[in-house]
Formats: C-alpha cells, structure tokens, sequence
C-alpha cells in the first residue's frame, strides 16, 4: 500500500512540476520553486516502486541464491539535435524560430553527454554492489567490451558513458567504420528478399492496429494540435505553397533488399517535425514550444506520432527477423560467453523496436516518460544470473524519467533511473522473476533459423546493388569483426554491407 501512495505522490508532483515549467515568464520565485520539486521528485524517486526496481532493490534472500555473472545492454543513444539542419524540413513548417542546439545536426548534445554520465555512474555503483567488478576497476582481457554504431552520436554516448562507468580506465569504443557511417551490424536493413516474403512484411505492417491508416487517421487531432502549435499556416512552406498542413493518405512502403523499411508520403514530415520538437523539449527545459502550454498526455501524443511511424517499418515479426538478425546473434553470442562480464552496445531506437519484434520481448508502457515504449537514451539490460547450477535471465528496460532529463539529478542507487520489467513471450519467469537462459537461447536460435529460412532469390522489385567494385577484393569479416577468407554461413560484412552466405 506505501508503494501505490509513493506513486500517486510522484504523478501529482509530476503535474506540479509541469506546471512550474511551462510558465512561460518564469520568475525567480518559480526557478526555485522548480529547483525545490526536482529535488523533492528525486527523493520519491528513491523507494518509487513504479519501476518495481529488480536491478537494485533485489532482497538478501534473492542474492543467496543467486550470483551476478554478465550484463549486456543494448541502449539507445542520448538527446541528439534533430537529424538535419539549414533549410531542413521541421524548419520550414513555422515562422517561429527552433531552440539553438548544442551540437551540430544528428549529433549529441552537450546535455545527452552529461546525462549519459550520469548513467555510466549508475551502472557502476550498481554492478560493484553486486560484486560483478571492483570500484575504480580496469579491464583485463576480454572482460569488458563497448562496441557503437560509427554515427557520431551512439559512438559519443558509449564514450560518456564508459567515462562514468569505469572512470580510471580509458576504455576503447570498438567502431568499424567512420564518423557518422552506418555500421551494418547496426543498420536494420533487409539481407534477404523474394515476392512471397516482401508480402508477408507487408500483410503484417496492414494488420497493425487495424492497418496503416487506421493507425494515422488515430493520430489526427494532434497533427492538427501540432499544426497549431507551429502555426504551420504561416510557415515558409506554406507561403512557397508547399504545404499547409500534415497528411498521410498517401502513404506507401518500400521493403528491398540491402535497404532499411522505408515509408513514402506525407507522414515522414509528421515524423520529423514530432521529433524534432521532442527534443526541443528536452534539450530547453520547455514544456511550452513557441509559447503553447501543452499538458504532459499531449507531448505522450505528439511521440506517438513518431512512434507509429517507427512500429510500422520495425516492428512486424517477419521483418524484424531479417532487421535484427545481426544484433539478435551477437547478443545471444554474448549471454554464451563464460570470460565478459560486461558488454556495451549502442545504436538506435530501431534496434530495440526490432529486437523486441524478433525475440517476442514485451516492453511495458513507461512512466514518467513522453515515450511509451524506448524512451531517449533508454537500456535494454540482459542480466546474467547463476544459482551455481543454472544460468538465468532478467530484463529491464533503464531509462531517465523526464524531469531527470531535464534536472539532471545525480543518479544513484538511492536515486536511480526508471527500471521497469521486461516480459518474453511463450516464456515464463520463475518465482524470482528469472528466465532460463537456455529458454532465451531457444527462442534466439528460433528467430535466427526464421532468419536463414528466408529464401533469397531475385524480385519483381529493382534489388539495391552494391558499390561498383573496386581494384582490390573487399575485406570479408563475420559480426564478431573476425577477417574471413571466404563468405560463411549466415550474414557477413563485406565492403561495409551484409551480405549473406549459404
């Protein structure tokens, strides 16, 4: 019962909170009230049981029985700048003028940096509670691994987080590639193709929520709050005679080899202005974007639209087992390994979404949070257990509630991040809230044979070709970055695309 009060005392804090922040002339009277609610939600945050808090709250009884063996997470990268600049699109929808960002375009700010921080030192107080490594510790061996995505913004966010994690060690961030490439390990991209399969993708993306258009006509009321709150009507793109306002009837999907999903039509711009005033919000402190007080189901809405968008192309089974299969098989590699302890990953929302898709994993809607499903910076935390005999599983998803973001409390294990249960369908977890690994093993080697049954074979649709070859033979290596003579079984990396061998 003291949890359920500790809840309803956080939310109408939350509201309190919003209140504050949203007045737009904010006096120096409401900066310190602002200041005082921060601090006072940081300390409900401390037993809030909202998130149920397994990862650091387990009982002495639990820690008899078991030990912590190996973390793996698969985080998405922190506050960026939205994801093009100058005469961008989200630009050209308003006459108003976009916050002033911290880092050039696509890449993390300078916030996303210190809050990645403060997760990095997080998840050390944590694992050295645990005992899994000694405080002020540096790695020996292979028991540690951090490994990005090339783009600069998941590549800076597992450098600021390794920097709070292990601070008196300089960890080296594994990349293949250049600054801003996209490491194909990290690219949900279809490695297989034939007609009978593009149409199962596409049956699946209709049968979603009630099909494509019943899902966006859902979002109308706010495109249309969005529209009112860009005053849209008096955009530069509106005086070119470019456009008025948002729609999505025109919608189409391109599903191709060697491509990520893609989706054509009106509908991308509603995605790309939501998400750009997304972090507007988190970057500024600014509930209120060009002077508009929206309440906090209104921002929930306004991440809906975009993630309708990314459910769509990242989250039907059929196509998520080709998107994920990469990351699907490193991690499963991973969790089999008896010398890591720790291992880092870093790419997108895409990859949790596909992840999810492929292995069946339940993402419990958030609190605290304007996304509902991988919030900013969010982690997917497989945790390691062993009684001794056994080896088992727990699932968490760790992510910083909105006025962390924004306040930047320092985090600890008296004031964590969110950390709520993440479920596996077709699997049950046992008293403790455990599933076996060799269950999850199962279920990985399930989705990869789904994967390698995928015929690929020439299509009605124009197949996306490769670079135009080059002197010299490009390099070949599996995904675990091994060089390789020959093509193997599976999916191989061979001049910067997957490609797969028989």
């Amino acid at each position: 019962m003291f949890f359920f009060r500790k809840k309803l005392l956080f939310n109408y804090l939350c509201k309190c909170y919003l209140t504050i922040v949203m007045t737009q002339k904010v006096s120096n009277k409401y900066k310190n009230m602002k200041k005082q609610f921060l601090w006072i939600l940081a300390a409900i945050l401390i037993g809030c049981g909202t998130n149920a808090l397994a990862q650091t709250k387990r009982s002495d009884d639990f820690h008899a029985k078991y030990e912590l063996k190996e973390v793996v997470v698969m985080s998405r990268h922190n506050i960026r700048s939205p994801l093009s600049s100058g005469g961008a699109a989200y630009q050209r929808v308003t006459p108003h003028t976009w916050f002033t960002w911290s880092s050039p375009s696509s890449q993390l700010s300078l916030r996303g940096g210190v809050l990645e921080t403060e997760m990095g030192q997080f998840f050390r107080q944590w694992v050295v509670s645990e005992g899994l490594l000694p405080d002020n510790y540096r790695p020996e061996g292979d028991e540690v691994l951090f490994y990005a995505n090339s783009r600069q913004r998941t590549f800076a966010t597992a450098k600021y987080f390794s920097a709070g994690f292990l601070p008196f060690a300089n960890v080296e961030i594994t990349h293949k590639l250049d600054e801003d490439k996209m490491d194909p390990v990290f690219t949900p991209q279809f490695t297989k193709m034939n007609d009978t399969y593009r149409q199962q993708v596409l049956s699946e993306i209709e049968s979603l929520n009630g099909g494509p258009q019943a899902w966006m006509t859902a979002q109308k009321a706010t495109l249309d709050l969005m529209e009112e709150v860009l005053d849209m009507a008096h955009s530069p793109a509106a005086l070119q005679g470019d456009t008025t306002q948002f729609w999505f009837h025109d919608t189409q999907f391109l599903i191709e080899k060697g491509s990520e999903p893609k989706m054509t039509g009106g509908y991308t711009l509603a995605n790309s202005v939501a998400d750009a005033m997304v972090l507007q919000c988190y970057e500024s402190e600014n509930f209120a974007p060009f002077g508009h007080e929206l309440t906090i189901e209104q921002w929930r809405a306004i991440c809906a639209v975009k993630e309708v968008y990314d459910g769509l192309l990242f989250t039907t089974h059929s196509a998520a087992v080709n998107l994920a299969y990469p990351l699907v098989s490193r991690i499963r590699e991973e969790l089999n390994r008896s010398d890591r302890k720790f291992m880092f990953l870093c790419g997108h929302d895409s990859n949790l979404a596909s992840i999810s898709a492929a292995l069946g994993l339940v993402f419990p809607e958030t609190e605290n949070a304007l996304e509902r499903r991988t919030p900013i910076g969010s982690k997917l935390v497989f945790e390691k257990w062993s009684d001794g005999s056994d080896d088992y599983i727990a699932l968490n998803l760790v992510y910083q509630a909105v006025s962390q973001l924004q306040g930047r409390p320092l985090l600890s294990l008296n004031v964590p991040p969110m950390v709520l249960p993440v479920t596996i369908k077709g699997l049950t977890a046992n008293s403790d809230g455990l599933y076996r690994l060799a269950d999850l093993d199962t279920l990985m080697g399930n989705a990869m044979a789904e994967y390698e049954a995928i015929e690929d074979v020439p299509t009605a649709v124009r197949e996306a070709s490769l670079s135009e070859p080059s002197s010299q033979p490009a390099a070949i290596y599996n995904l675990q970055g091994q060089r390789l003579d020959t093509l193997q079984r599976g999916v191989n990396i061979v001049g910067g695309k997957k490609i797969t061998g028989q």
